[in-house]
């Protein structure tokens, strides 16, 4: 089973979320966007700005957990930005 890295950003929040799923991509996000309890449940603009296919949930996640880590929110848009503009 597939499943994917994924960072979002929101720009009402200004804030990026970092997470795995082993759904399709584009049925996460629109979860994400649902008016719920979780963290990202206040703002209905998340939009996917970086991904990661992985052959496992268990790599996707190990992924997020490495992403995570850094804590550095620059670290994490530098990520971001070298996915946009490509050598």
């Amino acid at each position: 089973m597939s499943a994917t890295f994924y960072i979002l950003m929101s720009s009402l929040a200004n804030k990026l979320y970092v997470g795995h799923t082993a759904e399709p991509i584009d049925e996460r996000i629109r979860k994400h966007n649902s008016n719920h309890k979780g963290s990202t449940g206040r703002f209905q603009d998340w939009k996917l700005v970086y991904s990661e296919s992985h052959s496992t949930k268990d790599l996707a996640y190990a992924r997020e957990r490495e992403v995570k880590a850094w804590k550095s929110k620059k670290r994490i848009q530098l990520l971001v930005e070298s996915s946009e503009h490509p050598a």
